[in-house]
């Protein structure tokens, strides 16, 4: 079901079960599959894919040229997963050349009112991005991440699983998984136990994990701190999650609680 004050490419790939409410457009390189609906006034271009049982809200815009000075009109694409939500004023870029051209969302995502996703961005599943939150270029957010409104996450940054940014919180380090971070700029306050539980994580390997965190933090050296407990959770997945984390960029700067 297609409005007819929408405007659709004729070169649009456009499911049956898609609807399409009015004033919306559609470019010539756009696949929208099963079940898909924009409510109204959206706009997408672009090398976009949009996966099945997505819902895209008025005045969002999708696949237009990346925020990036250095981008001149090179290939790229953005791969939005499925059944995720994109509210109102949504803006998501494509990729730019020296990330990858490509951006990538996975499955069950909510981007609230105004969030910002920016080129070459790779974002998980069941993530949730609050109200006026905006993530720079090269960002990755993991599985499950929570992003708190009107926080603000600096280009290059990652965030591990089932981590919970707070909000107002001005992200300039690496999160780790599990990780509790706030802050003007971003400090761990502890780990997102509540988040832990939910996904009903064994009590046993929480507690191991808090005791980890206190060892792993015990000092600004992370990487000496890793060689000394040497393998002392070597049993707990939780633990080997956040270490391989830090081990795996060692360039980049590690949230870390600030006493």
């Amino acid at each position: 079901m297609i409005h007819k004050s929408s405007e659709i490419h004729k070169n649009a790939k456009i499911s049956k079960s898609v609807k399409i409410g009015p004033f919306c457009y559609v470019g010539p390189n756009v696949e929208l599959s099963d079940d898909v609906e924009l409510m109204s006034n959206v706009h997408i271009e672009g090398n976009t894919i949009v996966g099945k049982g997505t819902k895209i809200f008025p005045f969002a815009s999708i696949g237009t040229a990346p925020q990036d000075l250095k981008f001149k009109g090179e290939k790229n694409s953005l791969s939005i997963g499925e059944k995720n939500i994109i509210r109102e004023y949504v803006t998501i870029n494509p990729g730019t050349a020296g990330g990858g051209s490509e951006t990538i969302i996975g499955n069950n995502c909510l981007f609230m009112i105004s969030s910002h996703i920016a080129h070459d961005c790779k974002i998980g599943n069941k993530v949730i991005i609050a109200n006026n939150v905006p993530l720079g270029g090269h960002v990755t957010i993991e599985d499950s991440v929570v992003i708190g409104g009107n926080s603000a996450v600096q280009q290059f940054t990652r965030i591990g699983r089932l981590a919970m940014i707070g909000g107002m919180t001005g992200v300039l380090k690496d999160v780790t998984p599990f990780g509790l971070s706030i802050g003007n700029r971003n400090y761990l306050q502890g780990l997102n136990l509540v988040g832990l539980r939910r996904n009903n994580y064994d009590n046993k390997k929480i507690m191991g994990l808090d005791k980890a965190y206190k060892d792993i933090f015990a000092s600004k050296n992370l990487h000496e701190n890793l060689n000394r407990i040497n393998g002392e959770y070597k049993d707990n997945e939780l633990v080997s999650e956040v270490i391989r984390f830090i081990e795996k960029d060692k360039k980049r700067p590690i949230c870390s609680p600030q006493n």
